[in-house]
């Protein structure tokens, strides 16, 4: 099976979250500046989730430049990192809409850390069906950074339900660090 069906699809659904997001965002009470400080906690919110749907869109995009070919399993992990990726615009207008309260902030966190769980799940479909030496498997490696944030979000959950900005931080933090593109697997094309 042909794998651009695949991107355009995903492509396509993370566009549409990025609207529901913008779309969520709601137009002040009033037109001084003064009238945007009630909404700096949603529009924080929808800055981070911004800059992580462009990380998830970036990194999905980067690894199917290695990709052959797509089967399945792969169609349905992808789709479940899609769904995951979809819970973010209600998780961040929750978090958003009340000012980084403790189980909002704790939840938008599971999502995040089960939108990361569901992408090393769809890297292990396609390193199985890759298989063993393939390109893809190079210029995966280990993952250190991926596990290292799977790592930080399970961490960062409990610690909303007691300090919902530390939780932030350490969301942020993850996504400072995913900023910088994946090089791996553009080493492994160019080389």
């Amino acid at each position: 099976m042909h794998k651009s069906r695949l991107e355009a699809f995903s492509d396509g659904v993370l566009a549409i979250i990025l609207t529901i997001m913008v779309l969520g965002l709601k137009v002040p009470d009033g037109v001084g500046v003064s009238a945007l400080l009630p909404l700096t906690h949603v529009f924080l919110c929808y800055v981070l989730s911004f800059v992580y749907i462009a990380i998830y869109w970036s990194n999905h995009h980067h690894l199917f430049q290695i990709v052959k070919h797509v089967n399945g399993p792969i169609l349905w992990a992808n789709s479940n990192l899609l769904f995951w990726l979809s819970m973010i615009p209600f998780v961040t207008a929750w978090a958003g809409e009340n000012h980084f309260a403790e189980v909002p902030v704790a939840l938008y966190g599971l999502v995040l850390l089960l939108a990361a769980l569901s992408y090393f799940i769809l890297t292990r479909a396609l390193l199985a069906s890759h298989g063993q030496g393939s390109d893809l498997e190079k210029a995966l490696g280990s993952d250190i950074k991926g596990k290292i944030s799977v790592a930080l979000y399970a961490l960062a959950i409990p610690i909303a339900l007691i300090v919902p900005y530390l939780a932030l931080a350490i969301y942020v933090l993850v996504a400072g660090v995913w900023i910088v593109p994946d090089r791996r697997i553009e080493k492994v094309i160019h080389d």
